[in-house]
């Protein structure tokens, strides 16, 4: 009963510090208006946008889903989030800056401009369902999950587990839905930041306890024991029978995390609220590099589940996880590292629920009601964040039956907004002549067909299509389509992008050289986690360091060249001398 005490008032402490500490930081800021609360007034720096981007991304979701998928297959999982590095280099080069030169508070924004408002209603409508069905329904559910096997409150309160979930689910929204209402945008940034540190801190604490649990005291034990028993749970490199096939990689997992990281409007308005360029290409970047730890923290701890209970498997994969956190932490530590997990849900939730009320102020509150005033968009921003909290804490408790792991099941059905949303965004922005006609059969057609094939006909277990596979095509027969109606719904006069630059579009000097050492990473990650490397059983093979050095040493002399030929630009601009 004392340790239980001492974890529950240290969890309150710590989370209490986090709430105190975003308060002193944010107290002194003038965001005014709906561009403030929605937008922290353009005033976003590097490390916030990154620290705000991380948390809004990496949740229990992510923690207990991906663990629970490496505990059952692989590594192969740590596709859906390392190769986001990719994208974070799209977003920092290509698409941030024209969304600050754009000026604009949503994506949807954007589409508007670029094709119409019904187009822009369409795919607001499906991020919004998306956020309140299915994204914020999966991070409490799993948080709640994780607090019932640290705290055992299903035992402690003598109810169901599915009632002890329901009630987790409550307490965690409602806790979170205050984060959202009143916090607005800078408040959800800074919390985050702040969790984030927490969770990487608290993250890495579970592999070493693993490790020295599965070494009996000997964290050298422990990782040979990994490396050698069963080397093939460390490959990244997925068969045609795991979660995440390599394949898959080049297919729709492009353009899934395309989506995700460079149209997603819970993870894009944080860099629409940068203070410069410049800054925000800073945090895309730190974002993606952070991307590069998460098989340190979000799989290799189901690895070693998989190694500790191997005489008493578990009887769902999504419990490798908190099962790991109740039996290897100690009891001084639990408070801080369940105050870090329930600030993940938190930061996860609330900021979905603002960017979800951001989209309804902007994307349908403001066009039917264009004499509103700032006061009454803030108004309808809090009672659209209170009424999406409510519907997800509902869905939340039903997740309970999914079969698979809840990171699988979400994946499926994220596939219904995200393959169209790019597609129309990519075609938007290649193209000047298209009209909203083809985008919006594009958006429509797409939840049917994808409904039909995979929900319906289940091609992927009828046929053994992957359904990432299946998103990868139709994402290239959608773009066809409209590519091939490009004549017939041409518009009256070729689109041209408005500017209304509203913050410093000067490019980070070395947001290119950081690009090309981000994928130099990646790559050596997916070296490292592969039977070429540590997941062959006998050690790295002898042609591993002669692959890391090529890759090394060609990555290194690109960065090299890509910053001297920014310093010479600068020099030649500054001496008047003109570009050639």
């Amino acid at each position: 009963m004392e340790t239980d005490l001492f974890t529950l008032g240290s969890f309150v402490f710590f989370t209490a510090l986090v709430g105190v500490v975003s308060w002193r930081i944010t107290r002194h800021a003038k965001d005014v208006g709906a561009h403030g609360y929605f937008m922290a007034s353009g005033g976003l720096s590097g490390w916030f946008i990154a620290g705000s981007m991380m948390l809004t991304n990496l949740s229990v979701e992510q923690l207990v889903g991906l663990n629970g998928d490496a505990y059952k297959h692989n590594l192969s999982a740590m596709a859906w989030e390392c190769t986001a590095a990719v994208s974070t280099v799209a977003l920092a080069l290509f698409f941030l800056p024209r969304y600050l030169r754009g000026g604009f508070t949503t994506l949807p924004q954007f589409l508007e401009e670029r094709y119409d408002a019904s187009t822009r209603r369409i795919v607001s409508a499906l991020f919004i369902i998306g956020y309140t069905l299915v994204v914020n329904p999966s991070g409490l559910y799993l948080g709640a999950i994780t607090f019932n096997q640290i705290f055992g409150v299903q035992q402690l309160l003598g109810i169901s587990y599915p009632a002890a979930i329901s009630v987790l689910v409550m307490a965690s929204g409602v806790i979170g839905a205050l984060y959202a209402v009143f916090g607005g945008l800078r408040g959800v940034a800074v919390s985050d930041t702040i969790n984030g540190i927490g969770l990487l801190v608290a993250g890495l604490m579970i592999p070493l306890l693993g490790l020295l649990a599965l070494g009996h005291g000997s964290m050298q034990a422990g990782l040979e024991h990994v490396l050698t028993n069963s080397p093939e749970k460390l490959d990244a490199i997925g068969g045609a029978h795991d979660s995440v096939p390599f394949g898959t990689i080049f297919t729709g997992m492009i353009f899934a995390n395309l989506f995700y990281w460079c149209t997603n409007q819970s993870i894009v308005q944080r860099t629409m609220a940068a203070s410069s360029l410049a800054e925000g290409q800073k945090g895309v970047l730190l974002s993606g590099l952070l991307k590069l730890l998460v098989p340190l923290i979000m799989l290799v701890p189901g690895v070693i589940a998989y190694h500790l209970y191997s005489a008493d498997p578990l009887s769902r994969p999504d419990l490798a996880y908190p099962r790991l956190v109740s039996d290897l932490l100690p009891f001084w530590a639990k408070g801080f590292f369940v105050a870090v997990l329930f600030g993940t849900v938190m930061s996860h939730f609330n900021a979905v629920v603002n960017s979800a009320a951001t989209l309804v102020a902007f994307d349908f509150y403001k066009p039917m009601r264009p004499q509103a005033d700032d006061a009454a968009l803030i108004r309808v921003g809090k009672r659209v964040s209170v009424a999406i909290a409510l519907i997800s804490l509902l869905i939340a408790p039903l997740l309970i039956y999914a079969p698979d792991g809840i990171y699988a099941v979400m994946r499926r059905f994220t596939g219904f907004f995200n393959i169209p949303i790019i597609a129309v965004v990519l075609v938007g922005f290649f193209t000047r002549d298209i009209n909203a006609r083809p985008a919006k059969i594009v958006l429509i057609s797409h939840v049917l067909i994808y409904t039909l094939l995979v929900f319906v006909l289940n091609v992927d277990k009828q046929y053994g299509i992957h359904f990432i596979h299946l998103m990868g095509t139709l994402f290239v027969m959608e773009v066809a389509l409209m590519l091939v109606l490009r004549k017939r719904c041409a518009r009256t006069t070729p689109y041209a992008a408005a500017l209304r630059e509203h913050a410093d579009i000067t490019p980070w000097p070395y947001a290119r050289s950081m690009s090309v050492l981000l994928v130099a990473l990646l790559v050596s990650v997916y070296l490292t986690f592969s039977r070429f490397g540590i997941a062959g059983g006998q050690g790295p093979s002898s042609g591993y360091p002669v692959a890391m050095a090529m890759v090394w040493a060609a990555a290194l002399f690109l960065a090299w060249r890509l910053t001297s030929h920014k310093t010479r630009a600068q020099r030649s601009m500054a001496a008047g001398v003109p570009r050639l």
